[in-house]
């Protein structure tokens, strides 16, 4: 029996036979990876592997809904959910389970992936967003894969605001001593944690629709429940930040609306104290990371 699962939830995912590539490379534990094919086949095809589960959903069902029937499928003590656009240190693995404790929920640092350039038959190199033309010169691109977990920058602390929207949280990051640090919110694209915890806590609960505020919602739960959330700095993940529309934006495509109903059901659970395994209010929280001008 695996002693780690990665669920890998993907829809749109260009990378995903190259996400599952690069985990298989720098994992050193016992680990799996159960990765959902979310309404589309892989392309390109995941190769065959002891270690990989595929799954397809012929229709799509939403990130979260897809992270879920990963979960259900895994029998190891601990879970990892991945973006199927990520790259991997070499043991992350191991040196995530190493550190871990099981009240906890942990992250690598985060740093952002540089999957890919566009380059055109005169040389000319444009950096990962939409497909198209040179900008210098008008031929046609191909795409040049370069995979690179970038140094620069390496994110560690994260937070919410009063609306409970997503925010970077770089004077906190300052405070943050030692290998093992806390932060007040998460990312939402990786995230480590028991499989018994995922479920009691329903950390991918669907009532907050397909896609969006996963990390608020992941790091809300574990606190208000006595939990701590927890930044491994001896080990990182690369992200890739998909923000540019076209053929380079999210994988999931949320309404405005959508994402409005998600925020709201935020702030109504962890915000207004509504969230019923609650053991500690949000105040608590406020008054622990101190998360000014937001929440002075």
């Amino acid at each position: 029996m695996p002693e780690l699962s990665l669920l890998i939830p993907a829809r749109n995912e260009m990378f995903l036979a190259k996400t599952i590539e690069d985990a298989l490379k720098h994992i050193e534990a016992d680990t799996e990876i159960i990765a959902v094919m979310d309404g589309q086949w892989a392309k390109p095809v995941v190769p065959q592997n002891d270690r990989v589960n595929l799954i397809y959903v012929p229709e799509p069902v939403g990130h979260r809904a897809a992270t879920n029937l990963a979960c259900k499928l895994s029998k190891a003590k601990y879970i990892m959910k991945v973006d199927a656009h990520c790259s991997f240190d070499q043991g992350f693995d191991k040196k995530m389970l190493d550190n871990m404790q099981d009240d906890w929920t942990m992250v690598p640092v985060m740093r952002n992936l540089h999957a890919f350039d566009w380059v055109c038959e005169a040389g000319h190199r444009r950096y990962q967003g939409p497909s198209g033309p040179c900008k210098e010169c008008g031929k046609p691109t191909t795409r040049d894969i370069k995979w690179i977990g970038k140094t620069n920058p390496q994110s560690t602390s994260y937070r919410f605001d009063k609306n409970m929207k997503f925010q970077y949280f770089s004077s906190y990051k300052k405070k943050q001593k030692g290998d093992l640090v806390e932060t007040l919110s998460l990312q939402g694209s990786c995230f480590m944690t028991t499989r018994k915890k995922f479920w009691e806590l329903d950390l991918c609960e669907e009532r907050f629709g397909g896609w969006g505020q996963q990390g608020t919602e992941v790091a809300c739960k574990t606190w208000l429940s006595g939990g701590r959330v927890i930044v491994n700095k001896k080990t990182w993940y690369g992200h890739m930040f998909r923000t540019q529309g076209g053929d380079f934006g999210f994988p999931y495509s949320p309404s405005g609306r959508t994402l409005s109903k998600a925020r709201k059901l935020s702030i109504e659970l962890f915000k207004e104290g509504k969230w019923d395994k609650a053991t500690r209010p949000i105040q608590w929280l406020i008054d622990r990371f101190a998360p000014v001008p937001d929440w002075g």
